[in-house]
């Protein structure tokens, strides 16, 4: 189809005359001129094959040009004498376009006592009527009394092409759920895709997987998934014995039949996961330390024992339980020379080496005999008064220390560990607070200790350097408290006593300043200060001060008038002077 055809005429010379010869083409058994070759020289006749046709190889051969479907007949070559004739038969092929192949996506069940339509493939554009061959894994399939039936239907178009639809019906098995069908591809001919089947079955097998496989620990996620070989999937119910009641109990799955739990948090699924299905789940319990509350003297030494109970070796492990700090491995821990910061708590921890992260754990407090013992002796605080403030007092020791306070207010108590206690007072700032201050007293039965809290009022002060004025909010740096159980080198002012020192330096300025002034007066009046009209002086300055200030006071009075500003020793003006002095006015 689309290409061009070459009629060759048989007739030989000694048959006939080959510049006179006519063609004619045969549809239907209807015979009809189609052109004439007249001394060599050829003309269409009118019709379908009007200016299609020509002639080559000197007459000889008809050439036929944009072949159709219709174009599929005979065509005859005729001598001058009628009785010479030779029949060409020229046969029109087109490959269909590639086939479309639609399978039936509902799905087909092996319960079907009929064959049921599994796929239907169309082939479009295709001449002669397209011939259709089914396969299934590459073996063709052929008509079977009620296992295989294949319809076929044919369309023709206008262009003279057809259009075939083949329905393939077939009774399926459980082994058909793999298998693929299609149509092949030949000479001429297109294959279609290869299309699967959903075929539906029961079951025959139900199984169950666990993960994760191997070992368990209590608290662990597990999933347990229930699984089958039916299509499509049905569905999944797990059921499982109540550790409690022994009855069994359904359990809600997902869509896809997996349930999540924790193991052994309520039955028995974690068992099959185990090496031996018989055993018991691997545990850690009863964990024990002894003694439970130990006590001890400072300086002493002091033995820690730890137990637990498993089904599994297990491995020991001491740790500080402020810090996390590993301190020893194995049942005991040993304890020498006890000071007092080394009371507090102490963990030991059992695990299973086998099962990672299956372990369990049992906290003991270590006590250490002695009186409270309080961080600071002193602290001083500063405050606003008719200001509400929080004063707060920590103690440590065995036996476990109670707090009072010297003033009234609303006192809480915060246990932190079992000898120690943080006690917070409420307290109103009030001018008789200002004056006392506040005391902390910590006592149990084996002595007391006190920490003495200082108020200051929070006060302004302004400064003005040159001409700019700033007031700021008064910062004191408080020196560390000292140590309320040792000795402490530093030497505190209390409130009065610092007050005095500062009314004392500032008399002494004051008097260095008044006898300075007295000084200088008594040398203006005996003459000494280089003051006169004789000749510019002018003070050296150190470089630390040169950055001081000089002021130049220039005098327009007569010399004479200047007499006074001279020294007694009459010392002459030098030539040039006129009569400036530069007078210092340092601070």
């Amino acid at each position: 189809v689309g290409h061009t055809a070459l009629l060759k005429c048989g007739l030989s010379h000694a048959q006939g005359n080959l510049s006179h010869v006519d063609w004619f083409s045969v549809h239907k058994e209807k015979r009809m001129l189609i052109f004439r070759v007249r001394q060599g020289q050829g003309q269409s006749e009118p019709g379908e094959y009007h200016n299609r046709l020509s002639l080559q190889d000197k007459g000889t051969t008809l050439v036929l040009t944009g072949i159709t479907p219709h174009d599929d007949r005979i065509f005859t070559c005729q001598g001058k004498r009628r009785a010479q004739e030779h029949r060409i038969r020229l046969r029109v092929y087109k490959a269909p376009e590639e086939p479309s192949i639609q399978v039936n996506t509902l799905g087909i069940s092996v319960n079907s006592k009929e064959p049921v339509e599994v796929a239907t493939c169309v082939g479009r554009n295709g001449y002669p009527v397209p011939q259709v061959t089914w396969y299934k894994n590459g073996q063709s399939l052929k008509e079977e009394k009620n296992r295989v039936h294949i319809q076929s239907s044919q369309t023709e178009e206008s262009s003279g092409l057809f259009t075939l639809r083949s329905v393939l019906q077939a009774q399926v098995s459980k082994e058909d759920k793999d298998l693929s069908y299609r149509l092949p591809s030949g000479n001429h001919m297109k294959e279609s895709k290869e299309v699967t089947v959903p075929v539906f079955y029961p079951a025959e097998r139900v199984w169950l997987e666990v993960e994760p496989e191997g070992m368990l620990k209590e608290g662990d996620r597990v999933e347990i998934r229930c699984l089958a070989d039916g299509n499509p999937q049905p569905h999944f119910s797990i059921i499982k014995q109540n550790l409690n009641t022994r009855e069994m109990e359904e359990e809600r799955t997902d869509d896809n039949g997996v349930l999540g739990d924790q193991a052994g948090a309520r039955g028995n699924p974690t068992r099959p996961v185990l090496p031996d299905p018989t055993a018991a789940p691997p545990d850690v319990s009863d964990v024990r330390v002894s003694p439970a509350a130990p006590e001890s003297q400072e300086g002493s030494s002091l033995t820690l024992n730890c137990e637990a109970e498993s089904n599994q070796d297990l491995q020991f492990q001491w740790l500080r339980e402020k810090t996390g700090k590993l301190l020893a491995k194995g049942q005991v821990l040993q304890l020498h020379s006890l000071k007092r910061e080394e009371g507090g708590g102490y963990r030991c921890l059992a695990s299973v080496p086998s099962v990672p992260g299956l372990n369990r754990s049992q906290l003991v407090n270590v006590a250490i005999f002695g009186p409270p013992w309080m961080a600071s002796r002193e602290k001083k605080m500063w405050v606003k008064e008719n200001s509400e403030l929080n004063l707060s007092c920590e103690a440590s020791g065995h036996p476990r220390p109670s707090i009072v306070w010297s003033v009234h207010g609303t006192a809480s108590e915060q246990d932190q560990e079992p000898q120690n206690v943080l006690s917070v007072l409420n307290v109103l700032v009030t001018p008789e607070l200002l004056e006392t201050g506040a005391e902390c007293v910590a006592s149990n039965s084996l002595g007391r200790n006190t920490t003495i809290i200082f108020l200051e009022l929070v006060h302004f002060m302004s400064s003005t350097p040159d001409s700019n004025r700033t007031t700021n909010l008064s910062t004191s740096t408080i020196s560390p408290p000292a140590r309320a159980n040792g000795t402490s080198t530093e030497k505190k002012l209390t409130e009065p006593e610092s007050k005095g020192v500062v009314i004392v330096a500032v008399t002494v300025c004051v008097l260095v300043l008044a006898l300075l002034g007295a000084v200088l007066y008594f040398f203006y009046k005996k003459g000494k200060l280089p003051c006169g009209r004789s000749g510019k002086q002018e003070i050296t300055l150190p470089p630390s001060r040169k950055s001081e200030f000089v002021v130049e006071v220039k005098s327009d009075k007569l010399p004479e008038e200047m007499g006074l500003l001279q020294g007694s020793s009459g010392d002459k003006r030098a030539p040039g002077d006129q009569g400036e002095k530069y007078i210092d006015l340092r601070h």
